[in-house]
């Protein structure tokens, strides 16, 4: 069993075979793209779904072609770092022409595996439970909710977002039945882990966790964990982190000696007069 209580990488660290290992003969037969998928960074997978929600939109404008500098401003990262991202794909674009939407969609559809059957599950269906029921981006993005649970008897039954609410005691059944592919749980703390271990009964594969809590689940089953206020938090020290810099450095350009292993210059250096030198 495997603890998923942390989020993702914030590095571009690719995890893949430990650097010295060969590969094996069932490996050695595998296509380069789906070697090249393995390879794909945590951090980059997570901008490859933004690429692609830019993207729709500029299909649904009727642009046919993009720039890397025209994708990477509307997708709100650096055109190099963007191309790296692509590149993994196997996709450079056409120099002079930039990129064809339509191709460049279905590659990154293809990446994040969207041209699968997904089928999603909702558990605890308070406030936020019943937000994600209702929430129509997830139909039109490939991920449909076809079954929703709680334990409340006033809401069983009750469609919401036009699906009945079965009982916690269903969800092996009904996820089976319904090929459920990635569950969504939004129950307390307390009950999170059992729901968790239905939904795996259930052959759920993929967890989209709001509970604060970690999780225990077998090695093949993926976790992600939806944490609100520790997004909050790290928006938070950002802030501070900022007004402290402008604090420290006074309207001179000039940061106290005494202070400067306290002070956080993001990159930053001083010179010999205690001037701040911009990267």
């Amino acid at each position: 069993m495997t603890a998923h209580g942390e989020g993702v990488r914030d590095d571009d660290g690719a995890a893949g075979v430990p650097p010295g290992s060969q590969a094996s003969p069932q490996e050695i037969g595998v296509p380069a793209a789906r070697q090249r998928l393995r390879a794909i960074p945590e951090a980059a997978v997570a901008r490859l779904a933004v690429y692609l929600r830019t993207l729709s939109g500029l299909g649904e404008q009727g642009v046919n072609t993009v720039s890397s500098e025209e994708l990477a401003t509307a997708a709100g990262v650096n055109s190099a770092k963007l191309r790296k991202d692509l590149s993994y794909l196997g996709s450079y674009g056409t120099r002079g022409v930039g990129y064809d939407v339509d191709v460049l969609v279905g590659q990154i559809e293809q990446s994040l595996g969207l041209t699968r059957r997904h089928s999603v599950a909702v558990v605890g269906i308070g406030n936020l439970g019943h937000a994600l029921a209702n929430y129509g981006g997830f139909p039109s993005r490939g991920f449909p909710v076809s079954a929703l649970f709680d334990k409340d008897p006033d809401l069983i039954d009750i469609p919401v977002g036009g699906i009945p609410v079965s009982h916690l005691d269903d969800i092996v059944r009904v996820c089976t039945e319904r090929e459920v592919t990635i569950g969504a749980i939004a129950t307390p703390a307390d009950g999170a882990q059992e729901v968790c271990d239905r939904l795996v009964e259930g052959g759920v594969a993929c967890i989209l966790n709001f509970a604060p809590v970690v999780l225990q689940v077998p090695e093949e089953v993926e976790v992600r964990k939806v944490d609100l206020a520790v997004e909050m938090q790290i928006l938070s020290f950002h802030v501070a982190r900022r007004t402290h810099d402008a604090e420290a450095v006074g309207a001179s350009g000039r940061v106290d000696p005494d202070q400067v292993d306290a002070v956080p210059l993001n990159g930053a250096r001083l010179d010999g007069e205690g001037m701040v030198v911009r990267p």
